[in-house]
């Protein structure tokens, strides 16, 4: 078919399904990516999850008839693409349930940092008690230290004597990492100025820590509702990316049905007088199968012979990909960007 025969021939309609055919499958692949996030497993496990009508894609897409229930052909092509705009439903749901998912998710792992890593900036939470504090008192006041492990002897010679005032063998081992350990030294308050001065001199950290047992209880409450929510969310989140990948994938691949009976209606013409088929090659025989097919097909349009990837045909966005005498369209089943 010449190209101005070409242009004559598209249905009013066909910008319409056209739009589908780009949305659809970036709605899948921002489904089936989330559902990897949420599960933060391997491909494996992932893949095993997404599933469109409860068998894997490359079953589906092999074994795929036409759903008359839920896409009647004797519908128009508008009211087709109509049906399937639902799909805009399915990612309006997923932006609302991925923000509200992602922050709690957020803000576990924040409350979660503070208890892992160095004793330097980690919650003190779990591993100071409150028999290690000299509390309510006008005049003394107790500081956590980290030491370096390779200081602990200069710590114990000299921690008495870093400034005035501070109490003889008051200094504890309560906690240690694998670089350095947390200290307990208790001194009176007028001195604290002069001690942390010191002690930055002789390479001892002192933590900016004040022992509070309704603050450090309210941190626990927080995660542990924090996680609960988490794991409420989880099972529910999981089985509604399920369903809607589902959903997504079928409307999708009945789409790439719909694209290839209409392209091939403006091209050939009517009465329609084509056949439908899927290809699976190894991808080392790939080259070999598109020469076979332009040998076979040729004869049908010698404008494929000229029409490259960098022409744009209106109505058939051959900008996007390669144009073959044959109507050709690629299914990728592999969804996931793993690295």
């Amino acid at each position: 078919m010449q190209t101005k025969k070409l242009h004559t021939a598209l249905n009013p309609q066909w910008p319409v399904a056209q739009s589908w055919f780009q949305f659809l499958p970036s709605v899948v692949r921002k489904v089936a990516q989330y559902m990897a996030d949420v599960l933060e497993d391997s491909r494996d496990k992932v893949q095993e999850n997404l599933l469109a009508n409860g068998v894997d894609l490359v079953t589906y897409v092999t074994r795929f008839h036409w759903d008359m229930a839920k896409y009647p052909i004797k519908q128009s092509l508008k009211n087709i693409s109509e049906i399937m705009s639902k799909v805009t439903q399915i990612d309006n749901d997923l932006k609302a349930r991925a923000s509200a998912y992602n922050s709690l998710k957020g803000n576990l792992q924040s409350l979660e940092r503070k208890n892992v890593g160095s004793i330097l900036t980690r919650s003190l939470a779990d591993i100071v008690k409150k028999e290690d504090f000299v509390l309510d008192s006008e005049y003394l006041i107790t500081l956590l230290v980290v030491v370096p492990k390779t200081s602990y002897p200069d710590w114990q010679k000299t921690y008495e004597t870093l400034s005035e005032m501070v109490v003889p063998r008051s200094t504890k081992l309560l906690f240690e990492d694998q670089d350095s350990g947390l200290f307990s030294v208790t001194l009176f308050r007028k001195a604290i100025d002069d001690f942390k001065h010191k002690a930055r001199e002789n390479k001892f950290m002192v933590r900016d820590f004040q022992y509070n047992e309704e603050e450090m209880k309210a941190d626990k409450e927080e995660m542990t509702r924090l996680s609960t929510d988490k794991k409420k969310q989880f099972g529910p989140l999981v089985r509604w990316l399920k369903v809607n990948f589902s959903e997504a994938f079928i409307a999708w691949i009945h789409i790439k049905a719909l694209r290839v009976f209409t392209e091939s209606v403006l091209r050939y013409g009517l009465p329609v007088n084509f056949q439908a088929m899927l290809l699976q090659p190894n991808r080392k025989n790939v080259k070999k199968l598109r020469e076979v097919l332009q040998d076979l097909y040729k004869h049908l349009d010698s404008s494929a012979t000229v029409i490259d990837a960098s022409m744009d045909i209106p109505g058939l966005n051959l900008s996007q990909q390669e144009y073959y005498p044959y109507v050709y369209y690629k299914i990728d089943c592999n969804l996931l960007d793993f690295k």
